[in-house]
């Protein structure tokens, strides 16, 4: 394992050709899944006497090959320290870079040479502190000193480490010899004294004074500080410095402070005056070019390294916030629901001063002020224009009442462009609490009290009388939730996963909402077809007495519906939207709502016009989020408009910065979509105790001789094709190719097409599949199979009904009679096989006498496998389920195995999947995907 290597860094000249050197401190030879040059190395190991020199076997790396592995390895908690040691230093140069702190120079021996700097004191002190850490294994290459050898100095060390990434990174491989852009070393000797003029040795600073102590009165001074670079400690004004009078400073010093004004004045415009005199040292700043500081200048300076120093006698910490809740209470809220149609709520402006609002008196001497500094609390206090606009301001428009919720959850709203932050007050500061705390005791009547609206019911919901099911805790908990959002008038998303119930506590909801008759009226249900016959049997078993009808087919009617449940199906109800939405439904479901995911889509625009004016709304999935967060924003939507705002400022807010890593905007979401959506796992504690366990194995088969041959061959022709392909052209040609190989991989008889093949003896996933359905009827179980090909489907029933197994097979073309009569079949044990289509029976259906689930073949998505798992693994199992999950060995299914873990890990975050995304591959990259190995 290369973590447990001694690593050493050797610097070159160019810095880019720097390497770093892995070898055994046991004296072996290096690990074999190391890239590089095979050498060795005199390494002089530190010992309790001094160093004891040696030659050892080493594998040298270039610096750019080296990083990506010295990433994660000060991770580990086996790595070596000097494996360790030189993963922070990886990391302290990736950021350096990653922050622009680069520079163009000349190597000793004349060559172009990008290094690390401008340096700013956090840097200069990281970095000095890492030198000081450096182990003697870090730096093992000694170097030659009177008397013997030595180990080379940290710091230099690792200065020219930096240097050696800040080389490599920025070029291009590709490129022409153009200097400091491609890789080959150019001769620059004539930039020399260049390169020095444009690596200033110091940074300044900018020190804020008020002559005569009065902020109100005399004109503000800027001062400019000078602070070495290679000593944090060491600082003095300009004029000093200029004067050759500080101490510390060279020669080079006044033209360096020039460089680094001329750079801090393309930040703010105004400190080009202080190149216009004789010595750069201080100016005089007009109340407008105070307040430009005070209003985001300074913090724009700071961030190219340009601190600023306020006086300390004045005071800057002045907030603005959004306050919204106090006297806003649901003005025109409809059918005294808080965020019915047409409810709104109000902003105003709420200034602080150290987190403390300031009173009606203080905002009108803050409002009255015409220049940066007012006198507030017997302080001087610095105020930014814009807190100044907002304060004579006083409020903003109101907004519908879902959004200013929406503000208060997330915690911030955007007001011109800017995003500002949002405080509740009142009633709606405890409703926000409430929502965040599903589980609390407190009952609605004490969270809206003061409101002005009706209270909806407490935390302590019972279950309907009328429900003839005992209901598990997490899903009494569930019901109760779904009451609260409802009776608000907001949308809900009930995520549970797959077999935990969601349609029971629905059943639940309707017979809670049938005791109020604010609340009463029919039920619709929009379901997938093939879930029709299940919701129908389900509400019968758990709600008898209550109607149940189906919407469906060519004599389809609403004329005898006054209540109950109506079942129809997403075709349907895209046929008869506009009839739909006439009747009055007093709550609109959404099963399986992943389906409407794509808001463009006929399904989703018909949904959303049936449920435009329900009294009610609830998504039920098990998957709000399959492939990316566009989709849980249609889920969202649908079921509370208004709350994520439209999509492109919902991807511009939230889910562009979510994707590219922005933590606080992943938390912000997480804030604010949260209360909408429950979502439960069968891996949660409160869960657990429910179900049985599961076990997921993969099981890695080998190909047949057969296999082989034409895997291989359907890659050579492939990939000689690929080349001479472009476009839509090529994106269909690397799909044709994908699914040839996972269906060889399946059987050559698939692949090949044969109408009566002989099957045995040909695949290595057959094989496996026939000894695991030995065992598992031997042992009294029972076992689901499926598998994404019809065809691979019916090569399997025959060849298992030829075996003597009792087996099935349903898929998208089997009837609804007879997908249910084959559900019923197996559950009765009348057949211990079960062989499906994974798109078509990958959800809706209870198939709870099935112990063991396989997945002949792989799905692009872990979400769509674990829904088909879920069949069996839900509320009603009993006994252990075992997954098994059949890979070939060295294809492309190994690869893509290993890519659904890793999403599998990212179940609730951006997935981009599937084939679509493999077409964009480069044609080196669809290789090295592919290839048999």
């Amino acid at each position: 394992m290369w973590r447990r290597c001694a690593v050493v860094f050797e610097p070159a000249d160019p810095p880019r050709a720097g390497r770093l050197a892995f070898w055994s401190p046991d004296g072996g030879p290096p690990p074999d899944d190391l890239p590089g040059d095979d050498g060795e190395l005199t390494v002089a190991v530190p010992d309790g006497a001094g160093v004891t020199v040696s030659t050892v076997a080493a594998r040298r790396l270039p610096v750019g090959t080296a990083l990506p592995l010295l990433a994660d390895a000060g991770a580990e908690a086996d790595a070596h320290p000097a494996a360790a040691f030189w993963s922070t230093a990886a990391d302290v140069a990736l950021h350096l870079v990653a922050r622009g702190r680069l520079l163009p120079g000349v190597s000793p021996a004349g060559l172009d040479a990008w290094r690390v700097g401008p340096l700013d004191a956090d840097d200069v002190g990281r970095i000095g502190a890492l030198g000081a850490a450096m182990p003697g294994w870090a730096r093992a290459v000694p170097v030659p000193a009177a008397g013997g050898v030595r180990l080379p100095e940290a710091y230099p060390l690792l200065r020219a480490f930096l240097d050696a990434v800040a080389d490599d990174l920025p070029r291009d491989r590709d490129a022409d010899g153009t200097a400091y852009a491609g890789w080959a070393p150019r001769r620059v000797d004539g930039l020399r004294d260049w390169a020095a003029e444009v690596a200033a040795g110091v940074r300044v600073s900018l020190r804020l004074e008020v002559p005569g102590g009065d902020p109100a009165a005399g004109p503000w001074q800027a001062v400019v500080q000078v602070h070495g670079l290679a000593d944090p400690g060491l600082v003095a004004d300009v004029a000093p410095v200029w004067a050759g009078a500080a101490a510390g400073f060279d020669a080079r010093a006044p033209q360096d402070v020039v460089l680094a004004v001329r750079r801090a004045a393309r930040v703010w415009e105004p400190l080009r005056r202080l190149l216009s005199g004789p010595v750069p040292d201080r100016m005089v700043l007009g109340d407008d070019e105070v307040a430009e500081l005070v209003d985001g200048a300074a913090r724009r300076l700071a961030a190219a390294g340009v601190a600023v120093h306020w006086p300390r006698e004045v005071e800057r910490d002045v907030s603005v916030r959004a306050l919204v809740g106090a006297g806003s209470g649901g003005s025109g809220a409809a059918g005294g629901r808080v965020f019915g149609a047409g409810a709104l709520l109000s902003f105003d402006w709420q200034v602080a001063l150290r987190g403390e609002p300031l009173t009606a008196a203080e905002l009108e001497v803050l409002a009255a002020a015409r220049r940066p500094v007012v006198r507030l609390r017997d302080r001087w206090v610095l105020v930014a224009p814009e807190v100044v606009t907002r304060a004579r301001a006083g409020s903003l428009p109101a907004v519908a009442a879902v959004d200013g919720l929406a503000a208060v959850l997330s915690g911030s709203t955007v007001v011109g462009g800017e995003p500002v932050e949002v405080v509740a007050d009142g009633w709606l500061a405890r409703l926000r609490e409430r929502l965040a705390t599903p589980d609390s005791a407190t009952p609605d009547s004490a969270v809206l009290d003061g409101a002005g609206l009706p209270a909806g019911p407490d935390a302590g919901v019972a279950v309907p009388a009328g429900l003839t099911a005992t209901l598990r805790d997490y899903q009494v908990r569930g019901l109760r939730w779904l009451v609260r959002m409802t009776s608000l008038g907001l949308g809900a998303c009930l995520a549970d996963d797959m077999g935990l119930g969601k349609t029971v506590t629905l059943i639940a909801l309707h017979l809670h909402r049938q005791a109020d008759p604010a609340t009463a009226g029919p039920t619709l249900v929009v379901c997938p077809a093939t879930l029709l016959g299940n919701w129908e049997r389900e509400v019968r078993r758990f709600a008898p007495g209550v109607d149940v009808s189906r919407f469906h087919g060519p004599d389809r009617s609403l004329d005898a519906v006054t209540d109950g449940f109506v079942l129809t199906t997403y075709a349907t109800m895209r046929l008869d939207a506009a009839r739909l939405a006439r009747f009055g439904w007093a709550l609109v479901v959404a099963d399986e709502a992943q389906h409407v995911k794509n808001a463009g889509s006929l399904s989703a625009r018909a949904l959303r016009m049936v449920a435009g004016g329900a009294g009610a709304r609830v998504a039920l999935t098990g998957t709000p989020v399959e492939n990316n967060l566009d989709e849980l924003w249609a889920i969202l939507d649908w079921a509370t408009p208004g709350l994520l705002g439209p999509r492109t400022v919902f991807r511009r807010r939230w889910a562009d910065p979510v994707e590219s890593g922005d933590e606080a905007a992943a938390r912000g979401l997480a804030r604010l979509v949260g209360p909408f959506l429950l979502r439960r796992r069968k891996s949660d504690p409160d869960v657990v105790p429910e179900l049985p366990a599961k076990t997921q194995t993969d099981r890695p088969v080998a190909l047949s001789v057969e296999q082989v041959a034409l895997y291989e061959a359907v890659v050579r022709e492939a990939l000689a094709r690929l080349p001479d392909t472009a476009g839509m052209a090529r994106r269909g040609a690397v799909v044709s190719l994908l699914t040839a190989l996972k269906q060889i991989c399946n059987h050559p008889a698939q692949y090949l097409k044969e109408d009566e093949p002989m099957l045995a003896g040909r695949s290595g996933k057959l094989e496996l599949l026939d000894e695991l359905v030995d065992a598992i009827v031997a042992g009294g179980g029972a076992v689901l199979v499926f598998t994404q090909y019809v065809a691979m489907g019916r090569l399997l029933r025959r060849h298992l009904r030829g075996r003597g197994f009792g087996c099935e097979l349903l898929h998208g073309g089997t009837s609804l009679p007879r997908r249910q009569e084959l559900v019923d079949r197996f559950q009765a044990g009348a057949v211990p096989v079960f062989v499906l289509s994974l798109k078509a029976a990958g959800t809706g259906l209870n198939l709870t006498r099935a112990d063991h689930v396989v997945h002949f073949d792989r799905w692009w998505n872990p979400a769509v496998e674990d829904q088909a798992t879920d069949r069996a693994y839900r509320i009603g199992q009993t006994r252990p389920v075992q997954v098994h999950r059949l890979v070939a060995e060295g294809t492309v299914e190994d690869r893509i195995a290993a890519m659904l873990s890793a999403k599998r890990e990212l179940a609730d975050a951006v997935l981009h999947s599937g084939a679509a995304a493999l077409t964009e591959l480069s044609d080196a990259e669809l290789a090295e995907l592919v290839v048999l190995r």
